[in-house]
C-alpha cells in the first residue's frame, strides 16, 4: 500500500480507513486518472548473509527490505528496483541459461531479447538442444555431474554476469541449487522464475538511455 499510494499520488491507507468507519467511495472524490509511469516494487533478501542456503522463494517470509523504481517505462522501472536492491543487471556479458522442462517455451523471448543486445549465451545440454530448435544459438556449458571445465567453474572464473535457472526440484536426478548458491557466493545477478526474467526487458531499456533522476513530485505532476 505506502508504494503504490507513492506511484499514485493517493493516499490510501487514509481512504481505506475512512471506508472503514462508514464513509461510501462516492464521497471520497476518488476519479479515475491516468498514470504516465511505472512502478516496479523489489523484496531485498538476505541470502548474501546466508551462502549455503538456496535462495528460492516460497510461502515464508524472507525479504528485509523492499525498494522501489519508477521510470517512464516498465523495463526502466524493473532496472531501477534491482539495482536498488542490490542485483545490477548486467549491461553485456555472458548469461547462463538452464531452465527445467515446462519453463523452456516461456524463456524463448527472454533468450532471443538478451541474444539481440549483444550478450553470449551458455546454457546446459537440454536447454541449448531447445533454444537451438528455435534458431537461437547458445554454447553448451556442463553441469557439475558432467564434468569439468562445468557451471561452478564458470562462476567462480568471473566468465558468467548474468544466471537465469528455474528449479528443477523433484523433476530432475540431480540437484540443481549449487547452481543458485554459487551465484550467491560470486555475487551473480540470478533470477529463478521466469516472470523475473524481466531483466532483459530492463537491460534492454537501460541501454535506450538512462533516465536520470527525478523527484516524485515531478512524477505526480505528470499525472492526469
Amino acid at each position: 500500500m505506502p508504494l503504490v499510494s507513492k506511484v499514485c499520488n493517493v493516499s490510501m491507507a487514509r481512504l481505506a480507513t475512512r471506508l472503514a468507519v462508514g464513509k461510501k467511495l462516492k464521497d471520497l472524490n476518488v476519479v479515475h486518472r491516468r498514470i504516465p509511469h511505472f512502478g516496479v516494487k523489489e523484496a531485498v533478501f538476505p541470502f548474501n548473509m546466508f551462502p549455503e542456503v538456496d535462495p528460492i522463494l516460497g510461502p515464508e517470509m524472507k525479504s528485509t527490505g523492499e525498494v522501489l523504481g519508477i521510470a517512464d517505462s516498465f523495463g526502466l522501472a524493473y532496472f531501477k528496483a534491482q539495482e536498488a536492491a542490490g542485483q545490477l543487471p548486467p549491461t553485456k556479458g555472458t548469461v547462463l541459461i538452464t531452465v527445467s522442462t515446462r519453463d523452456r517455451p516461456a524463456v524463448l523471448d527472454v533468450a532471443r531479447t538478451l541474444a539481440d543486445l549483444g550478450f553470449k549465451i551458455k546454457a546446459t545440454v537440454g536447454t541449448r538442444a531447445f533454444l537451438a530448435g528455435h534458431g537461437i544459438p547458445s554454447e553448451l556449458i556442463l553441469k557439475v555431474h558432467e564434468g569439468r571445465p562445468n557451471i561452478m567453474d564458470a562462476m567462480a572464473n568471473r566468465e558468467i554476469q548474468l544466471v537465469i535457472n528455474t528449479p528443477i526440484g523433484k523433476l530432475g536426478q540431480h540437484d540443481d541449487s549449487y547452481i543458485r548458491k554459487t551465484a550467491v557466493k560470486y555475487k551473480i545477478p540470478y533470477v529463478t522464475t521466469l516472470a523475473a526474467a524481466a531483466a532483459a526487458k530492463g537491460i534492454a531499456a537501460y541501454r535506450q538511455g538512462k533516465s536520470g533522476v527525478r523527484s516524485l513530485q515531478s512524477y505526480h505532476s505528470a499525472i492526469e
